[in-house]
């Protein structure tokens, strides 16, 4: 009895995140290498220093609002998964296929891209200063640091893990850097940077959608609690509370952060940097110019590696298989329990606990995006999707109140926060495409061929016979594997 009654348990994750642990994943998300790229992006596209710094102000109080909305939909949807559980609960099988299919075949290996070439950049600049580093040098950085991640995620999570401990230790000191001496000169009086700070000579507002793409990239990360849902210890009160003091934090430690960047540089210098971290160490001290891009480049190789690592063990009896549990590979497991995806990308290694099969799917994809783009025109492609499904799960949260408005509400913002942040959000996405018409273009045509994947494959039941097939095959190489291990060791 106690053996059947084993058998018949499903897979599940323990709760074991605290409203500290909460607290720590979302910073340690948000404050990323963003704060080291997006600065230019959202200067270049917003025409001006003050506007600038209004859109880093405003993207914090929408990164709040979106972070709500999640927060709410994480007490009415238990499940873990994210953006995909959300809108698979809301809108139905359709949209969040579409979702899926982006994120692994165009938001993920971009999102990767664009980390890989921020850190080329800050590795190399010190080198090359007061040059730009040339590109193919960057891009075969950007490649070698992309390659020694996937190595040691591969080899052992413990290590990735032990490396990111430390990694994010550096990534704070390098912010801490930036703020503190900024700070230091504009309290001596160096202000003169901010004169004429609104100047209407260089207004962009055309270009806005993209400086909206260029300061979510920053404040991405706010969503992350909804990839660990199930295991949030009481979710209805440490969920809404961790969103609320993590996105504060960042909002302010982001404001400091520019504030420093204007008082040091120009707004000229700011946008003809490659690096604008290597640019205010040349100017605001000569010492620390090989310090802060050598930090900010491991703040960079940081980000990569905690995008991978990190991955926790789930039942599954009858395969004993272990399965990706964090981030956004964690989506992998929730879709393949839903049937959308297969089980063979959500596994890991059976000896190692690495992500094999994921890890294979975005190599591929990651090395081409390098190749042949760059950190901005890759920001605009992947974030046309990501907002444009972040807009869709916060509206269907709308739809869920009145849809089900029996369900228990432990936690519910005021109804206008949802529908300004979807409409802001699906109105950057539509203007993006006069913005930058040919990524965003590319991007929207990447999901959408997503419609005959789903037609063919998911809305039609795959037969019993390739099932059982599929799955022999996977039990059956995996065994030929082992035993080769096993020869070689003896040998």
């Amino acid at each position: 009895m106690g053996k059947a009654k084993k058998e018949e348990e499903v897979v599940f994750l323990r709760k074991k995140i605290t409203l500290l642990r909460a607290f720590s994943l979302l910073i340690g998300t948000m404050v990323g290498s963003g704060i080291f790229i997006s600065p230019k992006g959202v200067l270049k596209n917003s025409g001006n220093v003050g506007v600038s710094l209004i859109v880093w102000f405003a993207r914090g109080i929408l990164s709040l609002s979106g972070a709500l909305c999640y927060a709410e939909l994480g007490t009415r949807i238990t499940k873990s998964g994210g953006h995909y559980i959300y809108i698979l609960e809301t809108l139905g099988p359709l949209p969040s296929f579409l979702y899926l299919w982006a994120e692994y075949f165009a938001i993920g290996p971009a999102n990767s891209a664009v980390l890989s070439l921020a850190f080329g950049n800050y590795i190399l600049e010190p080198f090359f200063a007061p040059c730009a580093a040339p590109l193919p040098a960057v891009k075969l950085a950007a490649l070698l640091g992309y390659y020694v991640v996937l190595i040691l995620n591969s080899w052992s999570v413990s290590c990735s893990a032990r490396l990111q401990n430390v990694l994010t230790v550096i990534k704070l000191l390098a912010f801490a850097l930036i703020i503190v001496p900024g700070m230091m000169l504009l309290a001596q009086g160096h202000t003169e940077n901010f004169q004429d700070a609104f100047s209407s000579q260089l207004l962009t507002l055309d270009k806005m959608p993209l400086a909206f793409y260029a300061g979510m990239f920053a404040y991405s990360g706010w969503f992350q609690t909804s990839f660990v849902q199930e295991e949030l210890v009481r979710p209805e009160q440490n969920n809404p509370l961790a969103v609320i003091m993590s996105v504060v934090t960042v909002i302010v430690g982001y404001m400091l952060t520019n504030v420093s960047y204007y008082t040091v540089l120009t707004a000229e210098d700011v946008l003809a940097s490659q690096a604008v971290a290597v640019s205010f160490a040349q100017k605001a001290f000569q010492r620390l110019i090989s310090v802060i891009p050598i930090l900010v480049a491991l703040s960079c190789f940081g980000t990569m590696n905690g995008g991978i690592f990190g991955f926790s063990r789930c039942r599954r009896l009858e395969l004993r298989f272990l399965y990706c549990s964090m981030s956004s590979l964690r989506t992998l497991f929730v879709a393949s329990r839903e049937g959308q995806w297969p089980p063979l990308f959500s596994m890991i290694h059976i000896r190692r606990r690495t992500p094999l099969p994921a890890i294979m799917l975005m190599f591929p994809l990651v090395t081409a995006m390098v190749c042949i783009g760059d950190i901005y025109h890759l920001l605009n492609f992947f974030s046309f999707s990501r907002w444009l499904f972040i807009g869709l799960a916060t509206l269907g949260l709308i739809i869920h109140r009145y849809r089900h408005p029996e369900l228990p509400r432990p936690f519910k913002v005021p109804l206008f926060i949802p529908v300004c942040f979807t409409i802001v959000c699906l109105f950057a996405v539509g203007m993006s495409f006069y913005s930058d018409p040919v990524y965003v273009s590319t991007g929207c045509a990447m999901v959408l061929s997503g419609f005959p994947v789903y037609f063919l494959v998911i809305s039609r039941p795959i037969p019993d016979c390739c099932r059982t097939t599929f799955h022999y095959l996977t039990l059956k190489l995996q065994v030929l594997l082992e035993v080769v291990r096993q020869e070689v060791k003896t040998y």
